[in-house]
Parts: C-alpha cells; structure tokens; sequence
C-alpha cells in the first residue's frame, strides 16, 4: 500500500528526522538512505522496520542536524600555515621587505581555516533515531490503514457480487442436462423425422443424457467456491496481515471457475463465469495493494 510517514526526535544537541514512503510492491523491498556517519544503524532500521511492514517498496530517509552551541566547529590546518609563513618569510627576506607577519594575516589565505559541522557519534543519535523511526512508523502504518479498509470494502463487494454469480450458477447447473435432451431430441428429430423414436429408444436416449450430465456436473466446484468466497470475505477482515493467505484464496478460486468454465455447454453459464473472472481479477489487482 502506499503511505507516508514522518518522525522527529531532538535533544539539546542534534535534531534527527525520519521520513518513511511507501508504494505497491508484491515483496518487501527496503531502501535506506543514511548519512554515513550512521552508517552502522542501517542493519537495526532494517530490522525495526521489517517488524511492522512485510509488503511493499519502502524508502527511508535519516537526516540529522546539530542545533547545540558545538553544531559548528573551525578547525585549523597548522602545517598549511606554517608553510604560508615560510614562504612569505622568504619572499620577505629575498627582497629586503619588513617582516611584519600576524596570525590573522595567515588565516585570510586558503583552507587555513575550515569550518566543519560537528560530527556526532552514531551512538549519541541511536535513541533519537528509535524515537524518530518509531514515530515514523506509526504515522505510516495510520495512512496505510485506511487505504487498507477502503480495498478490504472493496474486496468484500466484489466478493457478494461473486457470491450473487454463484447463486446464478447453481441454478443453471441442474438445467444443462434437460437442455441438453431438447437439443439432442430436436437433432435427431431434424435428421430421422419419422424413424427418430425406431433408432433412438428412451432408454438410449436417456443413457446419452445420463453420461452427458456426469461430464459437465459442476456441484462439487460449486461447494469449494462458494466456501472459497466466504473464507476470502472472513480473512480480508482480519485485523492482520492477509496478503499472502489472499493471494492463496484467490488462487483457489481461479481454479474452480476455470473448471467449471470447461465444463459449461450453456452460454448463460459460460457468461456467468466470464463475468466471475472479471470480478475476480480486480480482487487480485487490490490483494497486492494489502500489506
């Protein structure tokens, strides 16, 4: 699912953030960027992260600041001035000028001085960074809840709308096989008229119809899809990762309706089916929006 959180801890010395982003993903695929001075904490936000999210690209952003009087630091590179101040002693004393050279001259020349911000150790920011992430985390896991109920909501009524398909299909079922008579009697009738009931006694005729209905009987698909659709509306309800037991279901359910669809010699079934299918891979496509 997709989502978005974000954590902020401080303390007197640094402030740290983290951002969390979310989109679709069928797998859990974590990218983290850190600082590298933090560099050694990435393996414990993988962790922490993995224990509360198990679907989905998720990219992480750490950033920190130093807000304490120590945030930024001037550092001076003494060897670089003393070899400023030899050579310009040098030049003083080739051309017989006064040697008046101060400390403020030589810290006007070049990277004489740096001013660096202050590098925290990745120990003094492990706590904010728990803090932040946790916040973070949270904040994710609310949005992404939400999103969450609305395709569970949406997973149900498609589910009722299958469940009214196989309503439709286990009226249909009983009929195939008289139709099939009607058409098999109006055949024969068509192509023997008068010696029709000579060739084909009743008993022949109702063998041909018996057989014809033991292909193309469907109740037992009829029984496992109808209880596949009630456990896909039991288990998208719970309040837990569903993901992966979904795609299962799902999986289940594909299976019937592609058997009964085989078996199907009447077009209102084969209609019916067509539109189940239909249904049912929208349900797919939200299943991989669930965490």
């Amino acid at each position: 699912m997709t989502g978005y959180g974000r954590g902020e801890a401080a303390d007197s010395i640094c402030r740290v953030i983290v951002e969390i982003k979310t989109v679709n993903n069928r797998y859990c695929d974590i990218q983290i960027r850190i600082p590298r001075l933090l560099s050694s904490l990435e393996n414990r936000i993988r962790e922490q992260v993995q224990k509360r999210l198990y679907r989905g690209k998720i990219d992480i952003y750490v950033t920190y600041e130093v807000t304490g009087a120590d945030a930024m630091q001037v550092r001076c590179d003494y060897q670089l001035a003393h070899a400023y101040a030899d050579a310009l002693r040098r030049i003083a004393s080739a051309e017989s000028i006064p040697d008046g050279l101060n400390a403020v001259q030589i810290a006007r020349f070049n990277d004489v001085l740096q001013i660096e911000p202050y590098e925290l150790p990745a120990e003094q920011t492990e706590t904010l960074i728990e803090q932040a992430l946790s916040d973070a985390l949270t904040a994710l896991c609310e949005m992404r809840s939400l999103e969450g109920n609305r395709l569970a909501a949406d997973i149900r009524q498609r589910a009722d709308q299958m469940l009214t398909q196989y309503e439709s299909l286990g009226r249909l079922a009983p009929l195939v096989a008289e139709l099939y008579r009607k058409r098999l009697t109006a055949r024969i009738q068509e192509w023997f008229g008068d010696e029709s009931e000579k060739l084909f006694s009743e008993e022949r005729m109702a063998a041909e119809v018996a057989v014809y209905a033991d292909k193309s009987a469907v109740d037992e698909e009829l029984v496992r899809l109808k209880s596949h659709l009630q456990q896909l509306k039991s288990i998208v309800s719970l309040d837990e990762p569903v993901g992966k037991k979904l795609d299962f279901i799902v999986q289940e359910i594909n299976r019937e309706i592609n058997t009964i669809g085989s078996k199907a010699n009447d077009l209102s079934m084969v209609q019916t089916v067509v539109s189940m299918k239909s249904e049912l891979e929208k349900i797919r496509e939200q299943i991989q929006n669930l965490e």
